[in-house]
C-alpha cells in the first residue's frame, strides 16, 4: 500500500492585495502542515486574484505576484504546494501555476484553454500555452521549465488541468492517463452559478474513472473582485468515487480539504485496464520523495452535502454581501425598504450575511474582519450595521409601512419612516407651473409615479453617506429586462443584489425563508401582492397588472434572451400556456420594452452572477442602445398567429 495525503485548499482573495493574499496562502499552508498534507492544491492566479481585469497588462502586476511567490517559496518544508499566479515569457502573458516542493521552486505549468465567453474575458490578457511545449524560464538568478510539464515524487505522478482545460473535449487529462499520471490536480477560479456542484461534481468523479486517477478540485472562495461569486468548493476522486467535499461558501479566509488515497491502488487498476501501449513523457520532473509509506491515522475525508436551490441563494448571497461589504470598507447597509417583495428579500439577506458572520466568526473575528469601523458599546451589531428606512407617499398603504417595521425589528436593524408627501407636492408643483397647466393621472401617469421614486433617492443617499454605508438597490432581473424601475429612483444604490434573479424566484424564496429561516415577520409581505405603491389607491395598481404575470414575464425573458429565439420562436415555444392573443401582446410587450431599455440596463448598479441568464451588459448579456424594435420579427409572430396588433390598440390596452 503506497498511501499519500493530499488536499485541496479554497482561498478568499482580493485582486491585488498582495499582502492579504499571501498571508491567506501562508496561513492555508501552516494548516495543511498541521495535518501532515504531503500535496496541497490551491487555487487559480490566487496570488494576484483572478478578476485584474486590464491590470494584468501592468508591470507592477506581475512583479508583485512573483514578489509574492518568493515570500511562499521558503514556507513549503516538507509538503509541495500549487499556487497560481500570472506570469510574462517573450512579451506574453500567462496564467500559471507555480509547483513547490519543499521549500523549492520546480517549476511552472501554463494554462493551454482560456475562458473567452460570457462572464470570463481570459483571452484578452493570456495567451493559450501550445500542447506539449516546454521552454527554460530565467527567474531570480536560475532557470525553471515552464509549459506542459508532469512531475514525479516517489513514484507519485501528477499533472495539471488548470480550470477551463478540464471542460474541453481534447483535454490534458486524456494526455496524463497516457502518461500513467496518478494525481491530477485541478486549480480553478470557477464562478458560483445555481446547480453547478453537481455539474462539477460529475466531472471530477467521471474524469477520475475514466483516466483511472485521483483528482483534485480547487476553487476560489467569496465575492473577490464584485460580481462573482466563488464557492470555494474543494473535491476529491479517485475512480469514480468522490472521497471529499467540504461545506461551501465559507466566511474563512480559507479551508483545506484533506484525504488519504492509495496510489498502488491506481497503480494495479491500471496494469489491468490498460490496452494500449503507454506514452512516455519527456516533459517529467524528477523530484525528491517525501512522501512515507503510510501516514498514520488514516484520514477518509468528509462529504458535504449539496444545497438546494434556495439555500445556494441564500449562501451565496450571504457570503457575497459581507464580502463586499467588507472589501469595499463600507460602514454596513443602508436601504430604502418599502415592505414589498423585493426590498425585504434585500434586507433579510443582509441581516442574514451578518448572522452568518457572527456564527461562523464568533463575535471577535466578525470585528476584527471589520477593524476599520469603530462601533458604540452598549448597541447591537446589526443595529449598528443595518439601516433601513420607509420613505411614504399619499399613494402608500399601511400595509406596507407595516410589513417593513416589522422586518426591520424582526432581523433587529434600525428602522426610520420618512414621509417625503410634501417633496412630492413641491416638485407637482414647480412641473406645473413650467407646463403652464394642471397635472393629471390620465394625462401625466408615468411623469408622477416616476417623481415618487426619483424623490426618494437624495435622502437615502444622503444616510448612506453619513454612515459611509453601502447603498443597496433592489431592482430584480425581470424588472431590468423590461426597464420597470425608475432610473435615479429605485435603481440608485451601489450594488444591486437581486440584479441576477427574476421575481418568481424572489416569490418563491421569500415563502422559504419565513420557515427555513424562523423569520415569521416575512408573512406581511408574503400576503401582499406585488405593487410599486405610485398610484392613488382607487387605481388598485400591481406590477403584474402593469407588466404580466411574472412567470409568463420569466418564460418570455429565457426564450427571447438565453435561448436567442425571435418573437415567432417564442410563439411557438409557449403556444398553449395563454390564449394566443393574449399571449402575442405579452410576447410584443416583452419585446418592444427590452429594446427600448437597454440604455437602464447600461446603468444599473453592479449585480451578482448567479446563472447563466443574467442580463448584465457588462458581463454577459450585450444589446444595442439603439436598434430596430423587432417591428418586422413582431408582424411576423402576428400574422402567424392570425392576429394584427399593429394598429392602435383596443380601448384599455396599452403597450
Amino acid at each position: 500500500m503506497k498511501l499519500i495525503r493530499i488536499a485541496g485548499g479554497c482561498l478568499n482573495q482580493t485582486p491585488m492585495d498582495f499582502g492579504g493574499n499571501v498571508r491567506n496562502i501562508l496561513d492555508a499552508i501552516e494548516e495543511a502542515k498541521a495535518r501532515s498534507v504531503q500535496l496541497l492544491c490551491l487555487p487559480e492566479l490566487a496570488i494576484s486574484g483572478y478578476g485584474c481585469e486590464d491590470t494584468f497588462f501592468s508591470d507592477y502586476l506581475l512583479q508583485s505576484s512573483l514578489e509574492g511567490l518568493s515570500q511562499i517559496i521558503p514556507h513549503t518544508e516538507g509538503l509541495t504546494v500549487t499556487v497560481g499566479l500570472p506570469m510574462e515569457y517573450e512579451h506574453c502573458l500567462y496564467n500559471v501555476v507555480a509547483v513547490i516542493h519543499d521549500a523549492r521552486l520546480v517549476g511552472f505549468v501554463a494554462k493551454q484553454e482560456l475562458a473567452g465567453d460570457g462572464i470570463y474575458y481570459e483571452p484578452r490578457w493570456f495567451k493559450p500555452w501550445h500542447e506539449g511545449a516546454i521552454v527554460a524560464l530565467p527567474w531570480a538568478d536560475s532557470q525553471y521549465p515552464f509549459g506542459d510539464l508532469i512531475f514525479e515524487i516517489g513514484g507519485v505522478r501528477f499533472g495539471f488541468e488548470i480550470c477551463e482545460d478540464a471542460w474541453n473535449g481534447i483535454r490534458p487529462a486524456q494526455r496524463h492517463y497516457l502518461h500513467n499520471v496518478d494525481v491530477i490536480l485541478n486549480p480553478s477560479a470557477s464562478n458560483f452559478a445555481f446547480g453547478k456542484g453537481q455539474t462539477r461534481e460529475r466531472l471530477v468523479t467521471e474524469t477520475s474513472r475514466a483516466y483511472n486517477c485521483t483528482y483534485i478540485y480547487s476553487n476560489l472562495l467569496g465575492n473577490e473582485a464584485g460580481r462573482i461569486i466563488y464557492d470555494g468548493e474543494i473535491l476529491i476522486a479517485q475512480d469514480g468515487e468522490l472521497l471529499a467535499r467540504n461545506r461551501r461558501f465559507s466566511y474563512d479566509d480559507f479551508q483545506i480539504m484533506d484525504v488519504d488515497i492509495d496510489v498502488e491502488k491506481i497503480h494495479i487498476r491500471r496494469k489491468k485496464s490498460f490496452n494500449f501501449d503507454p506514452v512516455f513523457p519527456e516533459h517529467l520532473v524528477q523530484l525528491p520523495d517525501l512522501y512515507e509509506e503510510s501516514v498514520p491515522p488514516y484520514r477518509t475525508g468528509d462529504i458535504a452535502p449539496l444545497e438546494t436551490k434556495e439555500e445556494e441563494f441564500y449562501m451565496a448571497e450571504t457570503l457575497g454581501l459581507f464580502d463586499y461589504m467588507r472589501k469595499s470598507r463600507s460602514r454596513g447597509f443602508v436601504l430604502s425598504l418599502s415592505g414589498g417583495a423585493d426590498s425585504s428579500t434585500c434586507c433579510v439577506l443582509c441581516a442574514e450575511s451578518l448572522m452568518r458572520a457572527s456564527r461562523e466568526l464568533g463575535r471577535e473575528r466578525l470585528i476584527q474582519k471589520l477593524g476599520y469601523m469603530d462601533f458604540e458599546e452598549g448597541k447591537s451589531l446589526m443595529s449598528q450595521l443595518l439601516t433601513c428606512v420607509y420613505q411614504g407617499t399619499r399613494n402608500s398603504g399601511p400595509e406596507t409601512l407595516e410589513s417593513a417595521m416589522q422586518l426591520t425589528d424582526g432581523v433587529g436593524g434600525t428602522f426610520h419612516e420618512w414621509n417625503v408627501e410634501d417633496l412630492r407636492k413641491t416638485y407637482v408643483s414647480l412641473a406645473t407651473s413650467a407646463m403652464g397647466r394642471e397635472l393629471t393621472w390620465d394625462r401625466d401617469d408615468l411623469a408622477l409615479q416616476n417623481i415618487q421614486a426619483r424623490l426618494r433617492a437624495p435622502g437615502i443617499w444622503m444616510l448612506a453617506n453619513l454612515k459611509g454605508a453601502l447603498l443597496l438597490t433592489t431592482s430584480n432581473r425581470s424588472e431590468a429586462a423590461v426597464g420597470y424601475a425608475t432610473m435615479d429612483g429605485d435603481t440608485s444604490g451601489g450594488l444591486a443584489p437581486l440584479g441576477g434573479v427574476d421575481k418568481d424566484f424572489i416569490l418563491q424564496w421569500l415563502q422559504w425563508a419565513e420557515k427555513s429561516l424562523d423569520i415569521p415577520e416575512l408573512g406581511y409581505v408574503n400576503a401582499l401582492k406585488p405593487t410599486a405603491e405610485l398610484r392613488p389607491s382607487d387605481y388598485d395598481q400591481t406590477d403584474e397588472a402593469d407588466l404580466m404575470p411574472y412567470g409568463v414575464l420569466d418564460d418570455i425573458e429565457k426564450c427571447a434572451i438565453r435561448d436567442y429565439k425571435s418573437p415567432l420562436e417564442v410563439f411557438k415555444t409557449l403556444r398553449g400556456s395563454y390564449p394566443d392573443k393574449q399571449l402575442t401582446g405579452y410576447i410584443r410587450k416583452f419585446f418592444l420594452l427590452w429594446s427600448r431599455n437597454q440604455w437602464k440596463r447600461e446603468r444599473y448598479a453592479p449585480s451578482f452572477h448567479l446563472d447563466d441568464e443574467n442580463l448584465d451588459p457588462k458581463t454577459w448579456c450585450r444589446f444595442p442602445i439603439l436598434n430596430g424594435g423587432y417591428w418586422a420579427a413582431l408582424e411576423e409572430m402576428d400574422h402567424y398567429a392570425n392576429e394584427t396588433f399593429l394598429a392602435a390598440p383596443a380601448d384599455g390596452e396599452s403597450y
